[in-house]
């Protein structure tokens, strides 16, 4: 596995290349003479020793951090030196740590604009030295003290201080968590006007100090915000569209014209890591208006930050706006980053929709469709997920059947979507629906779920287990007995895991966060 120790190795990545300010990923090692830190004495960091892929991965994640502003996140210390001395930040990521214990990174609220560059730090050594996920929220956390950010606090509802750090609300692909406070284990992060540690009134307006006391602003705005004036035209089936929702008050407008009756598919995707929207900050909004500039509908699902619209149009002149939106965890203050649009157009085809609807029954979750089509349904296949982004097919049924009734492997929450397919072969999704946890007597097993070196199970009797990553990769299995037992977990770097325990009777799944000390 290639491992770059040196700036000639490190991929040369700038994320807004115009931009003068500039934040530096240094992976490569730096000697520092610096009065504030260390007591003034000079010492060397080792470089961060990750792959060409992860440090890939870490610049993405903080890149769409500071996507919004006018600002350029660069792994290229040339770019770095260039940048003028008021307006520029070195983080250095490194797992030479013992001179300053105890956190995973560290920072002066305001240096960014110090002046004499002083750097700040990741420790990659105590943030699973190899998970690039922790290490960029860390970077970008890190980097916001450097442009005049506290911590970001949570509150009951008495104004008691729950936690220092807000960790977030929510699971899956729309679970969120403040870049200021613990993004570590959601996938949603970004920047939000919240309470800090010192006071539940003490409102911390990210976006307005980041781009008002730093000498930098917003980006350019790259699209007309009207549909009135000057929209940008789409090319059905044509070349994607990549854009920016860089405020709160953003919105970019399009339009595209058919010349006969069509399905029309758009696709806006908000920029992410890989297929499964992790790393994504946008929650992605679209509206759509006829020829006469009248709302069409809205989409906006809940459990997805994409947005995809598949239905029949009839011929004519078509808007669109694209818009930052809120969900169930948090307000579309901080939902701003990159986005692409897809596009394709066809003939009319026979399944026109698909609909999907459920509840919760006693000890069962009872799922319920129905199909709008001029064919023949061969078979639907019904599909669920624990965290809305991977999905397994669990049962198949024939075309006739329009419900589905099961009880299911405990979980929170769990989604649900169907596939349709005609006889034709033609095969359409659902929308997705999310069913909370059934009622259970109580359980089998009880787990420590925050965990640092190992986990504790008390159980009532002998049983199985099998330990898996976030990703579904088995990591460890064996058998325990009736009493307290405990599962090694020390070498395991900090992140989310899935604990399943089992025996002939029954089942239990458990969520497992190793956190980071």
């Amino acid at each position: 596995m290639l491992v770059s120790f040196t700036v000639t190795a490190l991929p040369k990545l700038n994320s807004y290349p115009s931009a003068r300010a500039t934040i530096y990923l240094d992976f490569d090692g730096h000697a520092v003479h610096n009065a504030f830190w260390n007591g003034g004495v000079p010492f060397t960091c080792a470089p961060a020793g990750i792959t060409d892929a992860q440090i890939t991965e870490v610049f993405n994640r903080v890149a769409e951090d500071y996507r919004p502003f006018d600002i350029n996140i660069t792994t290229v210390e040339a770019t770095f030196i260039a940048a003028p001395l008021s307006k520029r930040i070195r983080v250095v990521i490194t797992p030479t740590s013992s001179w300053f214990t105890g956190v995973g990174g560290v920072s002066f609220i305001g240096s960014f604009k110090w002046g004499d560059d002083t750097p700040a730090f990741v420790f990659s050594d105590r943030l699973g030295p190899k998970n690039a996920k922790l290490i960029a929220e860390c970077c970008a956390h890190e980097s916001g003290h450097a442009v005049g950010l506290s911590h970001q606090s949570s509150y009951d509802g008495s104004c008691h201080l729950t936690s220092t750090y807000n960790e977030g609300i929510g699971t899956g692909e729309a679970g969120w968590a403040p870049i200021m406070g613990n993004s570590y284990y959601r996938n949603m992060s970004g920047w939000n006007n919240g309470p800090t540690p010192y006071g539940c009134a003490n409102k911390q307006d990210n976006l307005s100090i980041i781009t008002n006391t730093n000498g930098f602003g917003y980006r350019v705005d790259d699209y007309s915000d009207d549909i009135n004036n000057n929209p940008t035209m789409i090319t059905l089936a044509g070349p994607s569209l990549d854009g920016v929702i860089a405020t709160n008050t953003d919105e970019d407008a399009f339009s595209f014209t058919l010349l006969q009756n069509s399905i029309v598919r758009l696709n806006i995707k908000p920029f992410s890591v890989d297929a499964g929207l992790q790393g994504a900050n946008l929650d992605v909004k679209m509206s759509l208006y006829n020829a006469n500039k009248m709302l069409v509908q809205t989409f906006n699902p809940a459990a997805t930050m994409s947005v995809t619209m598949d239905t029949l149009l009839n011929a004519g002149t078509y808007y669109v706006v694209v818009d930052g939106a809120g969900n169930s965890n948090v307000d579309d203050y901080g939902s701003l980053g990159a986005y692409t649009i897809t596009s394709s157009v066809g003939s009319v085809l026979p399944i026109r929709q698909v609909i999907l609807t459920g509840r919760t029954i006693q000890n069962k979750h009872e799922l319920g469709w129905s199909i709008d089509t001029d064919e023949p349904i061969k078979q639907v296949q019904i599909e669920s997920s624990a965290n809305g982004i991977h999905f397994n097919t669990i049962n198949t049924v024939t075309g006739l059947q329009q419900m589905f009734s099961y009880h299911p492997v405990q979980q929170p929450i769990l989604y649900y979507r169907i596939k349709a397919i005609s006889v034709a072969h033609q095969a359409v999704y659902s929308n997705t629906i999310q069913l909370k946890q059934v009622a259970q007597a109580g359980k089998l097993y009880r787990v420590s779920t925050l965990a640092s070196h190992q986990i504790t199970v008390a159980a009532n009797d002998a049983y199985q287990f099998v330990l898996n990553d976030a990703n579904g990769n088995r990591l460890r299995s064996g058998k325990g007995l009736a009493g307290n037992n405990v599962i090694d977990i020390h070498q395991l770097p900090a992140g989310m895991y899935v604990l399943q325990l089992f025996n002939h009777q029954t089942s239990q799944t458990e969520r497992i966060i190793k956190a980071v000390r």
